[in-house]
């Protein structure tokens, strides 16, 4: 008897998780509704069927609360020692991802119609513009040199900005060359005042155009003896 009520148990579990899992998908599909641009102004026959199907699962037929019942009468009908705190808690967690869907189904039904209401706005609204426009020609002109100022002006904005940027770094630049020229005079006036570093650095230059010249002589040598010796 223990056996079997395992197996029953195992089996009622498996159908109420992939009916769970079946409900995740559906939620998935029917939430992606709420984001079509434009939302069209009556629910379209995908999404009637999407909310059809949710219905069924946990407000119609309520498969999901007829497998959480039989689980309940089946942990019910165990002795207290073949019982677990373990089967108690899937049990539970089964109801509260019940609850969960159903909640769900709640909130993404809201999301989808105050989608669709906002849209339905708008093109109300877009649709008296464009009556009033329509029947009046001046006004619609008048609109539209606006619509085209507040364009420029925008671009004329941006312009702006762009060349106060540029001026900027100009500006930057400018400092900074200052700068190094400002530390390049303060070296050459150190270097001035102490005795014998003008004569110091006149030497290492003298010996760097002597080792220049030691080693362009070298090389000429070597071209020389190569060039000889084919």
């Amino acid at each position: 008897m223990s056996s079997s009520t395992g197996t029953g148990w195992a089996q009622l579990r498996q159908q109420a998780r992939a009916l769970e899992a079946q409900t995740d998908t559906i939620f998935h599909t029917y939430s992606q509704f709420a984001s079509l641009t434009p939302t069209p102004p009556k629910p379209t026959e995908d999404e009637q069927r999407v909310d059809a199907q949710l219905v069924d699962i946990l407000e119609k037929a309520r498969p999901r609360e007829a497998l959480t019942s039989q689980l309940s009468r089946l942990l019910d009908s165990e002795s207290a020692l073949t019982s677990s705190a373990l089967k108690q808690n899937n049990l539970s967690r089964h109801r509260e991802i019940l609850a969960d869907h159903r909640r769900e189904l709640a909130r993404i039904r809201s999301t989808v119609s105050d989608a669709r209401a906002r849209s339905n706005l708008l093109s109300t609204v877009r649709s008296d513009i464009d009556a009033y426009r329509s029947s009046n020609p001046e006004a619609a002109e008048a609109s539209y040199m606006l619509d085209e100022r507040a364009r420029l002006d925008s671009s004329h904005g941006m312009a702006d900005r762009v060349l106060a940027q540029a001026y900027a770094v100009n500006e930057s630049f400018g400092v900074q060359r200052e700068t190094l020229a400002s530390i390049n005079r303060r070296v050459v006036g150190a270097a001035a005042q102490v005795p014998g570093i003008n004569s110091l650095i006149g030497r290492i230059s003298a010996k760097k155009r002597r080792d220049g010249i030691i080693l362009g002589g070298f090389i000429a040598f070597c071209v020389l003896m190569v060039l000889f010796f084919r």
